[in-house]
């Protein structure tokens, strides 16, 4: 994935927002004010940081493998982790990073609960996102703001410094939390987008409603 999932919002009252107070503007804010300051958060997960070169993500996961801790995730294209304590059911996180010049600049994470079924609401995104966010902020840190998407509901989202992290549903399965370094992304945007499924279509669809 080249791109990463930036979800804002703008706040449409009689057709015209009023931009000092809509979610849109606080998330511009603070990102001018993070990135401003100097600070870098590089830590992801797992002992992954952004900036880790390629060779040594290899290298670091092949260990972890051998310990038990993760194994190859669907396809063999993914690296799949079994919570244990960490949500309130079990599940999988399968994720895989970006690279940029050799090195990690995001870092895409696919949750969904084990045994889920329609009918199951208990293990519904809904429920697994706020159980994602819970355990996010007791890892990363309080703070994230909430945005809403017309079609795919509310996504949080946290800055700090360079490092910015976006929860979000991607239907009644899955749930995404996105890293990404911004100081990265500035420099690349605008390169074609992969998979998932691109977030500039999403910001689209905010600002044109």
């Amino acid at each position: 994935m080249k791109r990463v999932f930036l979800w804002l919002m703008s706040c449409l009252v009689l057709g015209i927002a009023l931009t000092g107070c809509s979610p849109k503007a606080k998330y511009e804010r603070r990102l001018k004010r993070e990135l401003s300051g100097g600070e870098r958060y590089d830590s992801l997960f797992m002992g992954i940081y952004f900036g880790m070169p390629d060779k040594d993500f290899y290298t670091h996961c092949w260990k972890l493998n051998k310990t038990g801790l993760i194994k190859q995730g669907s396809n063999n294209t993914t690296v799949e982790y079994s919570t244990r304590n960490e949500l309130k059911y079990p599940a999988t996180m399968n994720f895989y990073p970006s690279f940029v010049n050799g090195e990690i600049y995001e870092m895409p994470v696919k949750f969904v609960y084990k045994g889920w079924a329609p009918w199951n609401k208990a293990l519904s995104s809904d429920s697994l996102q706020a159980d994602v966010l819970n355990w996010y902020e007791k890892v990363y840190g309080k703070g994230f703001i909430a945005v809403k998407h017309p079609k795919r509901g509310i996504a949080y989202v946290l800055l700090n410094g360079n490092r910015r992290i976006t929860i979000f549903k991607e239907n009644d399965l899955y749930v995404w939390a996105i890293f990404t370094d911004m100081l990265v992304e500035k420099d690349i945007a605008g390169q074609a987008p992969g998979t998932p499924p691109d977030p500039e279509d999403f910001i689209k669809d905010l600002e044109n409603k």
